[in-house]
């Protein structure tokens, strides 16, 4: 044992404490999720789904956890505000793995909307329902330590007109692990649009775990955002777990624009028949910072189809990684699946490694899958300077025309809107925070 031994010794001596300030059905899958961690341990480079990140040496580091559920002096809305143009959204906070009661949006939410603490509305019918047919150490890991989270449940035929913004504020005055769950529940026929804003309010290492478990019912419409912005020093490991009924429709959108070391895996369950999902990723990163991107989307049934573009820009040292997995079960017939992932690596120091997989047992399939490597169009840059733009500013725009096809394809337009203004801001170097934002004077 290595990194885990902190963990699994941490766990057995504070187990009374950590069900104490949690609920009786988080309370109820713990030590499963215990036994199943102590008996895996992290996974090393060695597997598959973890050859691009060495998640033993993430958690190395010795964190401090508020187990004890102290309270954080914060006040967001005094802190924070993170306005998106034209776009009106009911908001809340999480502040590191804490739903935040005392600032919650003004209006009402459409009848029968649930949006609160996980702690105190998650069911045993749904949580970790998703997340414990994974063998992931990191999931098992946040099961046995998670206290609290977000969790929203909208029932039959209820669409939302507002999106749900989530802002996920980490606030410590010592390197602090958080360990954050989300459940989102739609029922069939509903419609809900979430936008999840990652921030780092102090400077300190942070170290966040977070599960997110999806429903998406019958006839049901879920659009999903999360957008990082923290910083050199935060560490963030993120696995969304998403199943789909007959008819449903996902857009999971993944932007991550200022981060340290950043892993998110997406496990995406296609098990109704003409139910469609659209997942795409933006990454852009500099310096030493790292990014690794993880799909595994399942195609259980008939007439289902996924769609995939990721693209990266990578300057200076950064590394970035894709691996995505298309799985077709042998009933899948009729299956259309497309994956693509390109990246553009502007110096010869900048590393990205790209794997996308087809796992194909149905006979009857549209199936494609498709990746590049490159740098910028030399020809393209001599062209733009010889009608006067200077290099620098040629390699921008050529790099913002590259990323903006990502930012096309989400449907929220405000927030396209936005993000091609936060994108450009950073391209420039010019993106420290937020506009309006006030946690990082």
């Amino acid at each position: 044992m290595g990194s885990e031994q902190q963990y699994i010794e941490l766990f057995q001596q504070t187990r009374g404490m950590i069900c104490q300030h949690s609920s009786e059905v988080m309370n109820a899958v713990r030590d499963a999720a215990f036994e199943k961690f102590h008996t895996m341990g992290f996974p090393s480079r060695k597997e598959e789904r973890y050859k691009y990140t060495d998640m033993k040496a993430l958690f190395a580091p010795d964190y401090g956890l508020n187990l004890n559920r102290l309270e954080i002096p914060v006040n967001p809305y005094d802190a924070f505000r993170c306005d998106v143009p034209n776009l009106s959204t009911m908001l809340y906070f999480v502040i590191n793995d804490a739903f935040y009661t005392k600032a919650l949006p003004k209006g009402n939410l459409p009848n029968g909307v649930v949006v609160g603490s996980l702690r105190e509305f998650a069911s045993s019918d749904y949580y970790n329902r998703l997340a414990s047919k994974d063998d992931d150490a990191v999931t098992s890991l946040n099961t046995m330590l998670a206290q609290d989270g977000l969790y929203v449940y909208v029932p039959k035929g209820v669409v939302m007109d507002r999106a749900i913004q989530v802002i996920n504020i980490l606030r410590s005055d010592v390197d602090l692990m958080v360990n954050r769950r989300v459940m989102i529940i739609l029922e069939e026929g509903a419609e809900a649009k979430f936008l999840f804003c990652d921030h780092a309010m102090d400077d300190r290492c942070f170290l966040t775990t977070q599960v997110i478990e999806a429903f998406v019912g019958r006839n049901a419409k879920l659009d999903l955002y999360c957008l990082e912005e923290t910083h050199a020093k935060n560490v963030r490991i993120s696995n969304v777990y998403i199943e789909q009924q007959a008819d449903s429709r996902v857009n999971h959108n993944v932007i991550t624009l200022h981060n340290g070391v950043t892993r998110n895996k997406l496990n995406l369950d296609l098990t109704g028949e003409g139910s469609e999902c659209s997942c795409n990723g933006c990454v852009i990163a500099d310096k030493n910072q790292h990014v690794d991107n993880n799909t595994l989307i399942t195609h259980h049934v008939p007439h289902c189809t996924s769609k995939e573009l990721y693209k990266y820009v990578l300057d200076d040292e950064a590394t970035g990684a894709f691996a995505g997995r298309v799985l077709v079960k042998k009933d899948a017939q009729k299956t259309t699946s497309q994956m693509t992932n390109q990246n553009l690596c502007s110096t010869k120091k900048a590393r990205m490694y790209t794997q996308p997989m087809l796992e194909i047992y149905a006979d009857d399939v549209k199936c494609a899958h498709g990746s590049t490597v490159g740098q910028l169009n030399d020809a393209a840059l001599f062209y733009m300077q010889q009608r006067g733009i200077s290099r620098k500013e040629a390699q921008l725009l050529l790099q913002f025309a590259f990323i903006n096809e990502v930012i096309d394809q989400m449907e929220l337009e405000p927030l396209r809107d936005r993000l091609h203004y936060l994108v450009e801001k950073r391209f420039r170097g010019e993106l420290n925070k937020c506009e309006g934002c006030k946690l990082c004077k």
